[in-house]
């Protein structure tokens, strides 16, 4: 599972590079600049938990421990959710995806609140 996390990560890292940069090059003159914005948004968001899905997948291995695991998962979960709706509503008309984001983001907040806790209560650290 640690790799498994480890390959979202770097594969979402990437993502966000590329879809950081079709949006700028491509994107800009097409969307209003409220769309931007949205776009702009899930882009940083990716980016944030994708490197944070790396670091609670490296301090697992580090530490020889698998609990980890399960912040990594709510983080997979919250971009696929929050970003994922916030792509594909700033770039269509499909207005209901705005009520999937904040599942997306209540997974983030979900993730980090897990991290917070495994740390708090860790003999490992």
């Amino acid at each position: 599972m640690t790799k498994t996390l480890l390959l979202f990560g770097i594969s979402f890292c990437a993502l966000s590079v590329i879809m950081g940069a079709f949006g700028a090059h491509s994107l800009k003159q097409k969307l209003s600049e409220y769309s931007m914005s949205v776009y702009e948004k899930a882009v940083l968001y990716q980016f944030f938990h994708a490197f944070a899905i790396i670091f609670v997948a490296s301090i697992g291995k580090f530490f020889a421990t698998n609990e980890f695991n399960t912040c990594g998962l709510l983080f997979l979960l919250g971009i696929v959710l929050f970003s994922g709706s916030l792509f594909i509503l700033s770039i269509t008309d499909i207005k209901w995806l705005g009520a999937i984001t904040p599942i997306g983001g209540l997974l983030f907040i979900l993730g980090w609140i897990v991290l917070f806790l495994k740390i708090f209560n860790s003999k490992l650290i």
